[in-house]
């Protein structure tokens, strides 16, 4: 199912997304939805917040990027199937510009 996106400016952007474990209701098919989603708006990515759930969850499929002649071999080949969800996903560490 196509889900609404939210407006910029909208407060569930602002908010602080609370974590979710494996329990959290239909996940599966929230995450289903977020890909169709992510499809039908053209994009590559999608958060939780963007469909109005402040919850710590997002979606990334890079494999177009695959397809970009100015990138190294390595670089297409690592983005070839880089499709992922992430949950409560946290930065380690954080490097370049």
């Amino acid at each position: 199912m196509i889900l609404p996106i939210v407006a910029y400016g909208d407060p569930v952007l602002r908010k602080v997304a609370k974590e979710i474990d494996a329990d959290y209701p239909k996940l599966s098919e929230l995450i289903d939805n977020m890909r169709q989603t992510m499809y039908n708006a053209s994009g590559v990515g999608i958060a939780a917040p963007q469909i109005g759930k402040s919850i710590r969850l997002f979606l990334i499929d890079a494999t177009p990027f695959a397809e970009d002649e100015d990138l190294s071999e390595e670089d297409r080949a690592q983005l070839k199937d880089f499709n992922k969800v992430f949950i409560n996903a946290q930065v380690i560490e954080e490097e370049g510009d």
